[in-house]
């Protein structure tokens, strides 16, 4: 594993501090001495959940992502609150996105989503044990989710289409390769 290597900070600039984010543009001396102004999302991190149900079904949601203007299907995942630890912030979200909820919790690990231009690290996490609520949290007004239950094969042709209404975005694809391994199938 690289140790961390800080760049020397000449001038950090808050370019947008969002809800769930921000944006900077620092100005900054690279450890091998090259100076140079460089762009990046600060986040406060994520959880993720791959929730199998007890006959092998993977449970996923489909939900409108604005940037790409269309629907994906994801594993459920959410961002850190403040002070929120990422295995918190999955368990209510996977009741919240799914309905169902989880008894048997294992780590997978974590891994940066994009760090060429953001800090953003995503925990994700092997659900098993589900139970459907009968009553699950309100979604988020903002998300439009619908949830869906797919094979291990099902969601492997998906990965091999060209199409593009079947889509996975990479941390889901990234976390199911990691279940998989745990599930040692």
């Amino acid at each position: 594993m690289s140790e961390l290597i800080p760049s020397e900070i000449l001038q950090n600039r808050l370019s947008y501090q969002g809800s769930k984010f921000s944006f900077h543009v620092d100005r900054i001396k690279l450890p091998h001495g090259v100076t140079g102004e460089y762009a990046y999302i600060k986040h406060p991190g994520a959880g993720m959940a791959v929730p199998v149900t007890a006959d092998g079904k993977f449970v996923l949601v489909k939900q409108y992502r604005f940037a790409i203007q269309r629907y994906l299907l994801e594993f459920p995942a959410g961002t850190l609150e403040v002070g929120e630890e990422h295995d918190v912030t999955i368990k209510r979200e996977i009741e919240e996105e799914t309905g169902y909820r989880a008894s048997q919790w294992q780590y997978l690990g974590g891994f940066y989503l994009c760090p060429g231009y953001s800090d953003e690290i995503i925990h994700a996490y092997l659900a098993q044990g589900l139970e459907k609520l009968e009553h699950p949290p309100a979604q988020d007004e903002d998300e439009e989710i619908e949830v869906v239950l797919l094979s291990r094969e099902e969601i492997e042709k998906l990965l091999r289409s060209q199409s593009a209404d079947a889509r996975l975005d990479a941390k889901s694809i990234t976390a199911f390769h990691l279940a998989l391994q745990a599930l040692q199938i």
